[in-house]
């Protein structure tokens, strides 16, 4: 008999079945992140639905019509009547809210003298809301012997109705409603300079000032009112303070000395010519009543302020 116990172990090893595995289409991660993306397109496409079903309620939907003007509110004005708005408005009346052209009736509203600027807010489910911010003026300003506002850009606007604002400005002077914008412009932007001027030592000369003449941007001219009277006074184009407070400071000199002051010039340095306005309208007359040879040259010197007949004195 054969002990199987003591048989030696075979030297070779027997290979084992091996266990099949199976293996997914998608690794784990890939799969993750293609989920998430299925997730994030479903909820994409929801939300599109909503949005869709929102807009055509909303577009059909009684709720959201416009009724009447009361659902309009007007915010801000002072000057610009509510009547203005709603003219500008008034086609919009029974109009589904969100059919209002928000981009075109701001733009029309800013064509109101008067605005600035102005904002409109759709409030639901059927209301509008307008905020306007107003022009502020900084001058009157003659037009055509008919008396107006101004503001620093130029804009020219009519005086309240209501008058809820008491203004005390200078008149401005040398303009014309033909003037295009950037002329405009520019004198104001000259204005406030003088005005800055005037006003920079605390004095506040400009409360003084009844008219200010911007039509030659060379020769600022402007009206002074005191109880003696009033004057005209050239500023030239710079050093406004400078050349006024020689004014204030000679004027009451200057009234002993000469029977009517009508107007001053001090736009010389070192120079002040007494009356030259008169002066210039004697020469102008005097020209023409002379012979028709001899205008031009009679007339001619009176171009030049310092050739003028009026009194010169020369200032330290």
């Amino acid at each position: 008999m054969f002990d199987l116990d003591d048989e030696a172990e075979s030297p070779f090893l027997r290979g084992q079945k091996r266990v099949p595995v199976r293996r997914a289409a998608l690794p784990r991660k890939t799969a993750g992140r293609v989920k998430l993306v299925l997730q994030l397109v479903a909820a994409v496409t929801v939300m599109a639905l909503a949005w869709m079903a929102f807009q055509h309620y909303a577009s059909q939907s009684w709720r959201f019509r416009l009724d009447s003007s009361d659902n309009i509110t007007v915010a801000g004005t002072n000057n610009v009547s509510r009547s203005q708005v709603l003219e500008v408005m008034a086609s919009d009346i029974d109009r589904n809210i969100f059919f209002v052209p928000l981009e075109q009736r701001k733009k029309q509203l800013e064509q109101i003298p008067w605005v600035q600027s102005a904002s409109i807010m759709r409030l639901m489910p059927n209301r509008l809301k307008i905020v306007i911010s107003e022009r502020t003026p900084i001058a009157f300003v003659q037009m055509n012997s008919h008396i107006q506002l101004i503001d620093a850009q130029g804009v020219i606007m009519e005086l309240p109705a209501n008058q809820a604002t008491r203004y005390s400005f200078p008149v401005i002077v040398g303009m014309s409603e033909n003037d295009p914008l950037s002329t405009r412009v520019a004198r104001m932007k000259l204005y406030q300079r003088l005005v800055k001027e005037l006003d920079s030592s605390g004095a506040h000369y400009s409360a003084d000032l009844s008219d200010v003449d911007l039509s030659d941007p060379d020769d600022v001219k402007t009206t002074v009112t005191d109880p003696h009277g009033a004057v005209l006074v050239h500023l030239g184009s710079s050093n406004f303070l400078e050349h006024f407070k020689v004014y204030v400071a000679h004027v009451q000199e200057w009234r002993t000395q000469f029977h009517h002051l009508e107007s001053v010039n001090l736009r010389y340095d070192h120079q002040v010519i007494v009356n030259p306005d008169s002066a210039a309208a004697e020469a102008t007359q005097t020209a023409s009543n002379a012979k028709p040879s001899a205008t031009a040259e009679t007339a001619a010197p009176t171009t030049e302020p310092k050739k003028a007949s009026g009194k010169a004195k020369k200032h330290k």
